[in-house]
């Protein structure tokens, strides 16, 4: 029940609608092709994404991953082949998403001009010139493929404002509304009992806490959304130090205590949030009806045998910072 904010710096794009698990573009099946070349990873209709584009997304990802929570991921072994995989399906993801929605902008006549064109050049010669030698060697890319790979990538973000333009950015404070809670929540019915029998005798709410909570937290932070509907209708009602009733859920009782009934800083960012998933929506609505009849190939047998390479000389990890620098437009 507890509201997590994790801020994901590897990409600029927010429209994280399809996910590729194996062979899967949306929800079209990727047909196994043995008509590909060694350098081509898959085909969407007539354009090809290749294994120096691929390997781009999946060298800044693997970077960017390495130390996304203050630790280097990939050194406790006991994780690295989930999270190998894991990031391998977010650049074949990433990259088919891309390809898929510079089809739909060309449907829509949506196309780049002669300026974003320009900061393109820009930024993909700063990115080049950013790497080192090993790099260079290890993603077999030219600037002209990094020109390329930042040009679809502008493109797709281009459509995604024009599908959510006209998307209602009014976010209420109430509907937004994050509170900061302690909680218990108990399996047993006996317990819930006892605890509410304590409750109204006056005993210490954070004692019973740490006597009885099966949660895996005691003091949370959440928003409408974010716990069950009968826990929401009763902890939102709670002014700050009020103490709920037992409540009822489909798997046990939960108790709030109310620490905080309006956090401003939550309750802001939690707007951003929503606002997006509106976004998202608006945009899911006109790209996964676009997307049932894309035809695609997957090259699996070029594809499976690229490993995440842990050279410590390739460490870029700077590809979608470089575009926000020159193409936030």
């Amino acid at each position: 029940m507890r509201r997590t904010n994790k801020v994901k710096a590897m990409a600029a794009v927010l429209f994280m609608s399809m996910a590729v698990s194996g062979c899967k573009v949306g929800s079209t099946e990727v047909v196994v092709n043995s008509g590909f070349s060694g350098s081509e990873v898959f085909r969407i209709k007539d354009e090809v994404c290749t294994l120096p584009e691929t390997l781009v997304f999946l060298t800044n990802y693997q970077n960017i991953y390495a130390n996304m929570y203050g630790v280097n991921l990939w050194k406790h072994e006991f994780q690295e082949n989930e999270l190998e995989t894991y990031v391998k399906d977010i650049t074949v993801s990433q990259l088919a998403q891309i390809l898929a929605m510079d089809f739909l902008a060309e449907e829509k006549d949506i196309s780049l001009s002669e300026e974003e064109k320009a900061k393109i050049k820009e930024a993909a010669k700063a990115y080049y010139d950013s790497l080192n030698d090993a790099e260079k060697q290890y993603m077999h890319v030219s600037e002209g493929d990094i020109e390329k790979l930042y040009s679809r990538y502008g493109l797709a973000n281009k459509l995604y404002t024009h599908l959510t333009g006209d998307v209602n950015a009014e976010v209420s404070d109430d509907d937004a509304r994050v509170m900061e809670a302690a909680q218990i929540y108990v399996t047993d019915e006996n317990d819930a009992n006892e605890i509410e029998n304590q409750l109204n005798n006056g005993a210490d709410f954070m004692s019973l806490a740490g006597t009885y909570n099966e949660a895996a937290e005691i003091e949370v932070a959440f928003g409408r959304n974010d716990v069950p509907k009968e826990v929401e209708e009763a902890a939102f009602s709670l002014e700050n130090d009020q103490i709920s009733g037992k409540i009822a859920v489909e798997n046990g009782w939960y108790f709030i205590k109310c620490i905080n009934n309006y956090n401003q800083e939550l309750t802001d960012a939690n707007k951003s949030v929503i606002l997006e998933q509106r976004r998202k929506e608006a945009f899911d609505d006109v790209y996964s009806e676009f997307l049932k009849e894309l035809p695609s190939e997957f090259n699996e047998e070029v594809w499976k045998e690229v490993k995440i390479e842990n050279d410590k000389e390739i460490t870029t990890d700077s590809f979608f910072k470089t575009y926000e620098k020159y193409c936030n437009w």
